[in-house]
């Protein structure tokens, strides 16, 4: 691995602070290093490898496509995207959709999406173009979602950033409605759960009295969903648990099963506000992503795979509870959030990769993003790691 780092180092921009590890190969939740090592995967990917490394018939279906058609540009028309978009739409309740390559992306296209809902209706006239966003919420790195991001850590070096976008504490709805009361605001967007922030449900409470004023006073309901959705926290959707449904929800990581796709879907308020040469993104809807996502999503929007996704959710949960050091476990499903009572979480991520278990950090807490089909073999097999660990 020597080797790799050298090279890594001498021509790969070091915008990562990676681990000790190379990994060469993976099939399910379980992956080997240049030496054939095991490790068991609690990460995949950063929620991206829904269906662990190399399920067979998602690896099929992308080999197939490529071996058809890799990519043709948004001028014509392609299967794999048509069936993804409606498989969509069947399952999520939503009209229409529109597929992109990134959270960031996605996230992008909802902002652009809220704020010419507003200009179409409102006129130029009427300032109604600022975005609500919570404290402690992460949309992403590029300039604009860095800038709808409630992090002030994130708001360095960069400047200027995008203008229109105010912050609230998480679950105050008096904070929030003093501000969206300005008249100003076209939309309000939030994460049901703050992965980046330290895996933080949103209460239910305010949630409810949130998207019944928004109703009301027709400011747009945007859910960044990119690390909840496509069954993470034992719903298709983390909106399903709040008996929620936003305008616009933002899609991607585990919705391709490990090839970069983004997407939002829309309702029937919001679904045909972009027109030609409104958004746009070269690689969107790419077949063999497509492909891809169309397997991942066709086998998670399943109720029996949901509903184990939530048993072993709550298995995880179970198992590690009782420990002296965890003092509480946050989150849904197969997103959780382990608050420790003195152990560093870094140290921890790194004695996981020492004894072959990978894990992830949010904040001060040990994330938890196993892949959703994770067996209970593999899954008890990195639970002893972990227990070890913490002992």
């Amino acid at each position: 691995m020597q080797d790799i780092k050298l090279l890594d180092n001498e021509y790969i921009i070091g915008t990562y602070n990676r681990q000790n590890l190379s990994i060469v190969s993976g099939n399910s939740a379980t992956c080997f290093d240049e030496n054939d090592k095991e490790y068991i995967d609690f990460s995949s990917g950063i929620g991206v490898n829904s269906l662990g490394y190399c399920d067979d018939e998602w690896s099929f279906a992308v080999a197939k496509q490529a071996s058809l058609l890799q990519h043709t540009s948004n001028l014509y028309y392609t299967e794999p995207a048509v069936k993804l978009a409606k498989l969509l739409c069947e399952k999520t309740g939503y009209k229409k959709v529109l597929f992109c390559n990134s959270g960031a992306e996605a996230n992008e296209a909802a902002i652009k999406l809220a704020r010419k809902y507003s200009f179409d209706k409102y006129g130029s006239d009427v300032n109604r173009n600022k975005i609500l966003t919570l404290k402690n919420s992460f949309h992403g790195r590029t300039i604009t979602t860095l800038s709808a991001t409630g992090q002030e850590v994130f708001h360095n070096y960069f400047f200027p950033f995008t203008q229109g976008f105010e912050f609230a504490n998480s679950n105050d709805i008096d904070e929030v409605l003093s501000i969206l009361n300005s008249g100003d605001y076209c939309g309000v967007m939030i994460e049901f759960i703050q992965g980046e922030g330290g895996v933080i449900p949103l209460e239910c409470d305010f949630v409810k009295k949130l998207f019944a004023y928004c109703e009301e006073a027709d400011i747009l309901t945007i859910a960044d969903e990119v690390q909840t959705g496509i069954g993470r926290t034992g719903k298709l959707l983390a909106s399903e648990h709040f008996d929620a449904k936003p305008n616009i929800t933002s899609l991607a990581k585990g919705l391709g099963g490990g090839l970069p796709i983004g997407a939002i879907i829309t309702d029937e308020k919001t679904c045909d506000v972009f027109k030609f040469s409104d958004h746009g993104t070269t690689f969107g809807g790419n077949p063999v992503a497509c492909a891809g996502a169309y397997v991942a999503l066709q086998r998670i929007a399943d109720d029996s795979f949901l509903a184990e996704v939530q048993a072993k959710g709550e298995y995880i949960k179970w198992e590690l509870s009782s420990l002296p050091e965890v003092l509480a476990i946050d989150g849904m499903g197969m997103m959780l959030g382990i608050r420790l009572k003195s152990k560093n979480a870094g140290e921890i991520v790194k004695k996981g990769i020492e004894k072959g278990l990978i894990l992830l950090t949010a904040k001060d807490k040990i994330r938890l993003l196993p892949p959703l089909n994770i067996t209970m073999q593999e899954l008890n097999k990195g639970l002893s790691i972990l227990k070890e660990i913490l002992a």
